[in-house]
């Protein structure tokens, strides 16, 4: 209804998720929040588009919603947050009493992904990224790369790997800590990825990433990324008001990184 309401004002109006506010989601959140390395994988491979296999125990109540991963995932089939997979796009037979789970639609994956990101920014506050935060200052690209690694194998992906996704993660890392975080801004001639600014201490880190299409890669993507920074003049507007300017190449694969210096 409230989409036909908007449709009678413009007729080029697009659909959107109306109904999406109009709860905070708490089940979402509070299923990520208990999340180990199973329910990160199985939620990725739901963001990608895939489906789990899960035992669904339709009398469950929220009283023992924590109790094991199955009532999770029995909870989120129960709220609508899951649906069952048509029997003919299921691959082969599943075991008895198990149920194929997958997200319904568009509205309720971004949900997720919001929701997710949310979860991603207040977790990553709570990390301890004073090594982090130290290499990246002293252009330890080894200690760098390492830390980075470290924080990709805890977080639960999505958008399919893009490099969107890499973005947000890069700014998530940095936000909270005291450092001014802008991405994609305008200046030079494009727009760079992330800008770190320490205005204390007159530092400004630039950061590009790249995705890379696998493994072997990662090392000449980093060298794409700061041939862009260079040709680009992404660090021209910052010379005359920092002290100290530093860039990053950054390339990722899956949950990989590697990250390089312009010399």
């Amino acid at each position: 209804m409230n989409y036909l309401r908007d449709l009678q004002q413009n007729p080029m109006i697009r659909p959107s998720s109306y109904w999406k506010n109009t709860s905070d989601n708490a089940i979402i959140r509070s299923f990520i929040d208990q999340s180990g390395s199973s329910i990160s994988q199985k939620l990725e491979k739901l963001l990608s588009g895939g489906y789990i296999v899960q035992q669904i125990d339709e009398n469950l109540t929220y009283d023992y919603l924590h109790s094991s991963e199955n009532n999770l995932w029995s909870i989120l089939y129960l709220t609508g947050y899951l649906t069952r997979v048509p029997d003919a796009e299921i691959e082969f037979a599943l075991p008895i009493g198990s149920t194929a789970l997958m997200i319904p639609n568009a509205e309720i994956r971004e949900i997720y992904e919001s929701t997710i990101m949310q979860w991603f920014n207040d977790y990553a506050r709570s990390w301890d990224r004073n090594n982090l935060f130290q290499a990246a200052w002293m252009e330890d690209t080894d200690t760098l790369t390492a830390e980075m690694n470290r924080l990709l194998r805890q977080t639960i992906s999505y958008h399919d790997y893009r490099e969107d996704f890499y973005h947000a993660f890069l700014a998530g890392i940095f936000a909270g800590a005291g450092y001014m975080v802008e991405s994609n801004r305008e200046h030079g001639e494009g727009r760079s990825d992330i800008v770190i600014s320490d205005l204390t201490n007159s530092k400004i880190i630039i950061f590009e990433a790249k995705y890379a299409k696998s493994v072997s890669t990662m090392e000449a993507d980093c060298e794409k990324a700061l041939e862009q920074i260079n040709t680009r003049m992404y660090a021209a507007e910052y010379e005359d008001d920092y002290d100290q300017i530093i860039c990053y190449g950054i390339a990722f694969y899956k949950k990989r990184c590697l990250v390089k210096k312009a010399e």
